[in-house]
């Protein structure tokens, strides 16, 4: 048996290529991808920036860029080299001729953290299928200075088998999967057919913006909340009581980051499935990020992606209780003046952010009269369930019952009445 010894934390250098108009944005993109690479378990030791306007074709930065990190590497006894951009089959060879390192781009590292952090069948089983799309046009990659097979970042999954796994296998993999995925879907449809019953609100945001802290301030849910990108895979769903008889549901989900991989976007349909149902969009924005405004429109982009553009959304700007620019504030305040200002962390503007909620809850809510015998017990029973009472009067055998529903229960409850 070969034993897989991963150290606890790996040396890295980041790549970046950047126009000299792009440089400060090159280098946010570099302190994100840092994150990236820290969630992953390793360490940046150097952030190189080659200033180019073209992509090399042969080795992404150049010839002798390339050779430049080779030996930054080799002095420094850096075994990691992460790029900011993905590579092609061609880059990837090219490169690993050169540096004799292991080389891992953007999305390979996004999936590798993915991978750490799926728990249950369903995460897993999206993020294989995402690695083995990804890996499949990468075949070609010469790693013949592997000797052995090497632990750490890059190299979960079926990243470990990669050498010997040929298309033909992968291929009848990713129709297993995508298979296991449609009878999942199957069953998320009927297991979620009772929440049609009730408005459906769903965080999205960034990573790392405070969705799940959000959850946990609203519902008690007690979902992992940690200052990590990413921390959050699978989509979990809670009760928020606005009222007495006034409900909604609440769900987070994973979150969004610029230049996610498309396959693991498809890999994850299922999960994000949970935005597509959604009645209103719970947009949550880390208001102490210097490009938080970059931040929004990469969710809202997402989202018409995901085709989901025309929802009743509510951004919600998080964490004011950090942040130290007050004037950014004001700013946010006067460009998005239906955004509401909050620390989920702390409980500010909690109360603000539920009575927003209740209002919608009422609009989108429909107040209808039924008579019915009392020998109907039963359907009586689930009126009582389903909607809120306004009024209930009896007479001899009937009862007129007055009650408030949003439109999908109103149309169950009528056709109950039906049958």
């Amino acid at each position: 048996m070969l034993e897989i010894i991963k150290p606890e934390t790996e040396k890295a250098i980041l790549v970046s290529l950047s126009s000299k108009a792009d440089r400060e944005i090159t280098e946010e993109h570099l302190d994100e991808l840092e994150l990236l690479a820290s969630t992953a378990g390793a360490r940046t030791v150097f952030k190189v920036i080659q200033e180019k306007n073209k992509i090399d074709p042969a080795y992404f930065i150049g010839k002798g860029k390339a050779e430049e990190v080779a030996e930054l590497a080799k002095q420094n006894n850096i075994n990691l080299i992460i790029f900011d951009d993905d590579l092609n089959p061609t880059q990837l060879r090219n490169l690993e001729r050169l540096f004799e390192r292991k080389i891992i781009d953007r999305s390979g590292l996004i999936l590798d953290i993915f991978a750490s952090h799926a728990r249950t069948k369903e995460a897993k089983i999206q993020v294989e299928l995402a690695q083995l799309q990804y890996m499949l046009p990468r075949l070609t990659r010469a790693w013949t200075h592997l000797s052995k097979q090497y632990g750490g970042i890059g190299t979960k999954g079926p990243g470990e088998t990669q050498i010997e796994t040929d298309r033909r296998i992968i291929r009848t993999r990713i129709g297993r999967l995508k298979e296991t995925l449609k009878r999942i879907e199957s069953q998320h449809v009927t297991k979620t057919a009772g929440r049609r019953n009730f408005i459906n609100a769903t965080l999205v945001g960034y990573t790392n913006a405070g969705k799940s802290t959000l959850l946990n301030k609203l519902t008690n849910a007690g979902v992992l909340a940690e200052d990590k990108l990413f921390a959050t895979l699978d989509s979990t769903t809670r009760s928020l009581e606005l009222g007495k008889n006034k409900r909604i549901l609440v769900s987070d989900t994973v979150g969004f980051i610029r230049k996610l991989p498309p396959h693991l976007v498809a890999s994850f349909k299922t999960t994000l499935n949970v935005v597509r149902e959604a009645d209103i969009i719970l947009h949550v924005i880390d208001i102490t990020h210097d490009f938080f405004e970059d931040h929004i429109k990469i969710v809202d982009d997402t989202l018409k992606e995901l085709g989901i553009g025309k929802k009743i959304q509510i951004k919600i700007f998080n964490k004011v209780d950090i942040l130290s620019d007050k004037n950014r504030l004001d700013y946010a305040a006067g460009k998005f003046k239906e955004g509401l200002f909050i620390s989920a962390e702390r409980g500010i503007g909690i109360v603000k952010l539920k009575e927003k909620l209740l209002s919608i809850y009422e609009s989108n809510f429909i107040e209808h009269k039924v008579t019915l015998k009392l020998n109907q017990s039963k359907i009586i029973s689930q009126i009582y369930g389903l909607a809120e009472i306004l009024e209930a009067v009896y007479e001899e055998d009937k009862i007129k019952i007055l009650y408030r529903a949003s439109s999908p229960v109103h149309h169950k409850i009528l056709g109950l009445i039906k049958q």
